[in-house]
C-alpha cells in the first residue's frame, strides 16, 4: 500500500472538529455505567491526544519523508474503520489498538528525533513521557486480551520496514 504525501491534510479547522467530537465521544463513554467500570478507561483519552500528536508531528518539517510514512500508517490506522477492534462496533473501547499502533509509533520518533520536537506537538493533560510509559507498562497485557492480536503485530512490523 503506497501512502501519497503529498496529498494536503484537513484543514487545522477540520483537525479540531475530528479531536474534539473524538474527546467528546470518548469522555460521553467514560460518563456511562459501563465507561465507568472499565479497565481501559485510564488510557481511552489518550486517544485524542495521540492522534493529534500525529497529524502535528506529520506537519513538522523537522520529521524526515522516511518518518512521515510510518506516521501517516498510524494516522491511517486510527481513521480506518476496518482496524481489528472497530470503534463502530465496540465503541470508544476499539480505540485501545489505535492507542497501542500510536504509542508504538512515537516511541520509535522518540527514539529518532529529540524529545523536545514531539513533545512540543503534545496537547494531553500529563507529560508525553509519563503517559508513554503508563500506555506501554500495560501495553503487552492488553495486545494478550485481543483476539486478533498476530494480525496488529504483523500491521507494527510491516509499518516499521517500509519506514
Amino acid at each position: 500500500m503506497e501512502i501519497d504525501l503529498k496529498r494536503e491534510l484537513p484543514t487545522y479547522e477540520k483537525q479540531q472538529d475530528f479531536y474534539e467530537k473524538l474527546r467528546s465521544r470518548v469522555s460521553d463513554f467514560l460518563s456511562t455505567k459501563s465507561g465507568k467500570k472499565s479497565k481501559l478507561a485510564p488510557y481511552l483519552l489518550f486517544a485524542p491526544d495521540l492522534f493529534h500528536l500525529l497529524i502535528k508531528a506529520m506537519l513538522d518539517n523537522r520529521i524526515d519523508r522516511k518518518s512521515k510514512t510510518l506516521i501517516g500508517s498510524g494516522i491511517l490506522y486510527f481513521i480506518s474503520p476496518i482496524d481489528l477492534l472497530p470503534e463502530g462496533l465496540i465503541g470508544p473501547g476499539g480505540f485501545i489498538d489505535d492507542i497501542i499502533v500510536a504509542t508504538f509509533i512515537i516511541n520509535m520518533l522518540l527514539n529518532k528525533f529529540s524529545s523536545e520536537i514531539i513533545e512540543e506537538h503534545w496537547v494531553g493533560d500529563t507529560n508525553l513521557l509519563d503517559t508513554l510509559k503508563k500506555i506501554s507498562e500495560t501495553s503487552n497485557t492488553l495486545l494478550g486480551k485481543i483476539p486478533a492480536r498476530s494480525l496488529l503485530s504483523r500491521f507494527i512490523k510491516k509499518s516499521t520496514k517500509n519506514a
